[in-house]
């Protein structure tokens, strides 16, 4: 109980309470606004540099935000300047893609008309083509018939040919008549490489014997024979052989064909004194000339032994040629002291002319000097009429020739 200004209170009762509980808020204020002053003395001098810091952290956010406005600025310049540059780019892309487009538009022109042109060239070369191979070929089958032609006249060429050499045949399996053909062939050979009157056909020699050709060389050699038979059956058999045995038989009888052949010629045209010291055996075949040489080396070496030399057409004829080379030198040799004697006579016509050329020289000489004393007297009179026709007789006194003459003067009478 509490009494207070002469009136008690109870503490149980509520206004008591309530008072009590009133002065306790009250207090409670107090302290906690006596608190919160202090605190706020405290915050006060806490703030200050707060708000000093505060205060430069402003300036810093017042240069950010103008760093900010220049950064927005400068982002609103690249912009711009990006824009600007996209937009030169797109319009020289434009550019470049018109330029591209009429570019490949001309070119695909271009690849046109060209095309076109060959296209038509092409077709102007396949026209041409066509009318060439056209043309060629109806040459061709020209040729192509004229050749035909020509084929079917050869086979009959041929044919007659056949006929021919069957003829042929029937003359070589006649030894006369193969004589005869080997003289005909050794006379057209001889006929052709040597004059007329360097050989004669058949003529007798001394023994009897009358060789197929004699050659008419000079000493040394002296008169060569050529005989024309050759022993056909012996080579006609070689080719025949179908065995071992047959070409031996065969090999065998040519060799004593041919050797008995070499000992008749040598025996019969070659002469001491009368011909040369050898002949020649002719085969009017080449066929055979070749057999021989080929696989019969010991019968020309025969040949050579007994001085009786094989010769075929082909060879015949270069020793013909030899022969008539002989045959020139010696009436080159003949005719050599008649050769002499000419230019002996003309070195002497010679000398005589140089002689003749040395007077008329002389002559000429004694001319000129003549006529030139001629035109000097000719000069000096042409001088002395033109003086006497202008009258110019000082100059005539003058003159130590008109001196001498003696004047004329009248006589004392």
């Amino acid at each position: 109980m509490i009494e207070i200004a002469g009136q008690t209170y109870l503490f149980d009762d509520p206004v008591v309470i309530t008072a009590l509980i009133g002065a306790a808020v009250v207090l409670l204020i107090l302290a906690l606004l006596i608190i919160a002053i202090r605190a706020a003395g405290r915050s006060a001098r806490m703030a200050a540099p707060l708000a000093q810091h505060m205060q430069i952290l402003g300036g810093h956010v017042q240069q950010l935000g103008a760093g900010q406005e220049q950064l927005r600025g400068g982002l609103q310049m690249v912009s711009d300047t990006q824009a600007n540059a996209q937009a030169q780019l797109i319009q020289s892309m434009e550019a470049r893609l018109q330029a591209v487009q009429q570019n490949m538009q001309d070119r695909l022109a271009d690849n046109a008309t060209r095309s076109a042109r060959s296209l038509s060239e092409m077709q102007e070369r396949m026209n041409q083509t066509l009318h060439g191979s056209s043309k060629q070929t109806t040459n061709s089958l020209t040729q192509l018939q004229e050749r035909l032609a020509a084929i079917d006249k050869a086979q009959d060429n041929i044919t007659k040919l056949s006929g021919d050499v069957l003829s042929l045949q029937d003359i070589l399996s006649n030894k006369q008549t193969r004589g005869s053909f080997g003289e005909i062939q050794l006379h057209d050979i001889v006929s052709k490489a040597l004059p007329a009157n360097a050989y004669s056909l058949q003529s007798t020699l001394s023994n009897g014997k009358r060789p197929d050709c004699l050659i008419h060389l000079p000493n040394p050699p002296g008169p060569i024979v050529i005989d024309s038979k050759f022993p056909l059956e012996a080579y006609e058999a070689l080719r025949r052989a179908e065995t071992d045995h047959q070409l031996k038989e065969a090999a065998r009888a040519m060799r004593l064909a041919v050797r008995a052949h070499i000992d008749a010629i040598s025996s019969k045209y070659i002469l001491d004194g009368e011909t040369a010291d050898g002949a020649l055996m002719f085969l009017p075949s080449e066929a055979v000339y070749a057999e021989l040489h080929a696989n019969f080396g010991d019968v020309t070496r025969y040949g050579f032994e007994k001085r009786v030399w094989i010769v075929s057409p082909t060879t015949c004829m270069a020793t013909l040629n030899t022969m008539r080379a002989i045959l020139k030198d010696a009436q080159m040799r003949e005719q050599a002291g008649a050769i002499r004697k000419e230019l002996g006579l003309l070195h002497s016509d010679v000398e005589r002319l140089v002689t003749r050329v040395g007077n008329l020289d002389r002559h000429f000489g004694q001319a000129r000097k003549d006529v030139e004393e001629i035109l000097i007297s000719s000069e000096k009179a042409a001088k002395r009429a033109g003086r006497l026709h202008d009258f110019d007789f000082e100059e005539l006194a003058a003159d130590p020739v008109v001196s001498t003459v003696v004047p004329l003067t009248k006589s004392d009478a």
